[in-house]
């Protein structure tokens, strides 16, 4: 049996407070939809007709604007204390949906009221939730209430996502595009706007980098348009100071491609379900849905990818491999050469001349590094192969490059005087306000008279601002004679690389149009070999030999001992075997060939003597006496040998290599010879 009113309200009821809960879904909804907050707070003359007095009706409503979705509402949890408290005699909302969107907080309450006696009420009846009848009804208006919410949802989310693959979902478009009342997106009307962007892009594909095109944007004191979405100045175009958002967005937003894009940003992978946080930008591969030509374009969706990738590449990610942004270091390799080893990037030093080192393993795993090397003999290697592979630059694209200077220089003058015209107008509306006020209300004539002051300094500070820019515009015309000598730039280009003209940054700039990797692998001690990996997929395969500290770690050191040994022992000297084993390709651990000194060093290392040293060491070679040996034998100098030979007294014969001596083992000759060395008699003596 269902109890009367009289019979669920009490005194005891009405002794304490009635709090009338007013929420709304959406800031939109309270601003437009009035008349539901009319509806909400005129519950509280309902709480009045119903027994409390006016004192104790209470008005919650600081969750206007809030989800009911949103578990951290301040005004329902302000009300789940209150209720908790004994405080609260009567719940008012207008609808169950107001107070919660999910069966947990619903429960939650309604377990709290029925613990300390509190009645809940909407526009319909009033409900005691200790009575059986009275809570199933509540908890079936918590269950349909969220089951309304669920299937709202999916609609709405349906709806969206079918706007969204047909590419006619409303988004919010960037600066420079505007949506008319009837849906249509055009450019922004005000050419100036147009310009500043037109102006980013043009920037962005000259210099290639974000700081750079900001740098250059505040150096010509150019203002980027900015409409305001939300703030004070909501629905306002303003022009600020260029700064490296602003750029980021322009560059980033496919919108200024022509292309509806859905799903640039979301959730990161790694957070929990459920949990609120930023998010974080999208890969193009993970976009959404992306439709082409729905909007008007600034730039082709091909250059809006490869400005993409430039920006990806100038992050200078070394996981990631991004090359990095050209920078004036003398490192002309850095953000190009790749560890063939491991796979990783290699980082460039400067101790004091640059190298290029892979640490990674070292740093992971505390294990040796990978490499360590010289940067000056692989530059010069790569850059030789970067003028082999270039070709004659064309007097032609000279002119491309300098006509898209003069089109740079253009743009910017007519973004100045678009400036200056936009300001005179504001200074003449200023002049026009301050004349047209009465001039006894004082406060509103010196508020315009202010603005008209303003005005008229910034009309100034832009107009000496284009001054600035006609007057420090380069030259960006050939003159004939000028135009005559770079006929033949594209040959001179190695003569003009070391002439130093060029910085490092532009050095960079030219082996990157043409170069992508340059895979370096170092299989002996000796040798470095790079695979240049080109701009069109192919490569070229390098070898260098960097010096080393000691001889006996090079590649080809037991082929250059054995060589040497048999050169050694045909009988030819030093300054021939060094010149031979240098044509035969073979080198030295710090030079490319080999000299006398090293080949004799190397030679005593391994006790090597050579034929001409035997001969002046032993006595006998191929069983016939040397001039030094038989000398040393019979006791006399080597002199008395070489008269005899020279005579013809003594025979010997020419060693075919050395062309030393050498005399026949002949025991007749030898007595003859000793015989000859005998003093002669005296001469008193007789016969």
């Amino acid at each position: 049996m269902s109890m009367t009113l009289a019979e669920k309200i009490t005194p005891h009821h009405q002794e304490r407070r009635a709090i009338i809960y007013v929420r709304q879904s959406t800031p939109r909804q309270v601003r437009e939809n009035l008349a539901s907050q009319a509806n909400q707070y005129a519950l509280v003359d309902r709480a009045v007709a119903l027994g409390w007095p006016r004192p104790l009706v209470q008005v919650i409503d600081d969750d206007l604007g809030q989800s009911g979705r949103d578990g951290e509402r301040p005004g329902f949890q302000a009300l789940v204390a209150e209720v908790s408290l004994g405080r609260v005699g009567l719940v008012l909302a207008f609808e169950a949906s107001r107070l919660a969107r999910n069966n947990a907080d619903w429960y939650r309450l309604l377990d709290l009221a029925a613990l300390v006696s509190t009645l809940i009420a909407d526009a319909d009846g009033v409900f005691d939730p200790r009575v059986y009848h009275d809570r199933l009804l509540l908890g079936l208006q918590g269950m349909l209430s969220e089951a309304e919410w669920h299937v709202q949802r999916q609609r709405l989310d349906a709806g969206r996502q079918r706007q969204i693959a047909e590419g006619t979902y409303r988004q919010l478009l960037p600066t420079g595009l505007v949506r008319l009342e009837d849906g249509r997106v055009v450019t922004d009307p005000d050419d100036q706007v147009r310009h500043a962007i037109e102006l980013v892009f043009a920037r962005f594909g000259q210099l290639g980098s974000c700081p750079k095109v900001l740098r250059s944007l505040r150096d010509g004191g150019v203002l980027l348009p900015r409409r305001q979405t939300g703030g004070l100045h909501a629905g306002q175009l303003l022009w600020r100071r260029p700064n490296d958002s602003a750029l980021y967005d322009i560059l980033t937003n496919p919108a200024y491609a022509g292309a509806f894009v859905f799903g640039r940003t979301g959730r990161p992978p790694n957070r929990p379900p459920g949990r609120r946080g930023r998010t974080v930008r999208r890969p193009p591969e993970r976009w959404t849905a992306v439709h082409h030509g729905v909007y008007p374009a600034f730039i082709d969706w091909e250059q809006f990818v490869a400005i993409q990738a430039r920006l990806a590449d100038n992050a200078s990610n070394y996981a990631r491999r991004m090359r990095g942004a050209p920078r004036d270091g003398a490192a002309l390799l850095a953000g190009l050469v790749v560890c063939g080893h491991c796979g990783r990037q290699m980082r460039a030093t400067y101790k004091p001349t640059p190298r290029y080192v892979c640490a990674a393993l070292s740093k992971v795993y505390a294990g040796p590094q990978c490499l360590h090397l010289a940067g000056a003999p692989i530059e010069a290697a790569v850059v030789d192969a970067f003028f082999a592979a270039l070709r004659p630059a064309e007097l032609d694209l000279l002119d491309e490059v300098l006509a898209a200077q003069r089109a740079d220089l253009e743009r910017l003058r007519r973004q100045h005087a678009e400036q200056v015209t936009r300001a005179e107008y504001e200074a003449q509306l200023a002049q026009k306000q301050y004349l047209a006020v009465d001039p006894d209300n004082r406060l509103v004539a010196a508020e315009l008279e202010r603005r008209w002051e303003q005005a008229l300094q910034t009309l100034a500070a832009v107009r000496d601002a284009a001054e600035r820019t006609t007057r420090n515009a380069p030259v960006v015309a050939l003159e004939p004679g000028l135009r005559e000598q770079l006929r033949d730039l594209g040959p001179r280009l190695p003569q003009l690389w070391a002439s130093g003209r060029l910085s490092a940054a532009h050095k960079k700039e030219l082996l990157r149009s043409l170069v992508r990797r340059v895979i370096l692998t170092r299989p002996v001690a000796d040798t470095v070999e790079a695979k240049v990996v080109w701009v069109s997929g192919a490569y070229s395969e390098l070898t260098m030999h960097p010096a080393i500290q000691r001889t006996a770690d090079l590649g080809e050191y037991p082929r250059l001992v054995a060589r040497l040994r048999d050169l050694s022992a045909a009988g030819h000297d030093d300054r021939t075997v060094a010149r031979q084993l240098t044509e035969e390709g073979l080198r030295g651990a710090r030079n490319d060939r080999l000299t006398a000194d090293m080949v004799g060093k190397l030679r005593r290392d391994h006790g090597l003597v050579s034929l001409r040293e035997q001969f002046r060491r032993r006595a006998q070679i191929d069983g016939q006496w040397t001039t030094a040996g038989l000398a040393a034998r019979l006791g006399v100098p080597r002199k008395w040998l070489d008269v005899r030979i020279a005579s013809g007294v003594l025979p010997a014969s020419r060693h075919p290599i050395t062309g030393h001596f050498l005399i026949p083992d002949d025991p007749g000759l030898f007595a003859h010879l000793t015989a000859a060395i005998a003093p002669p008699p005296p001469a008193n003596q007789p016969h």
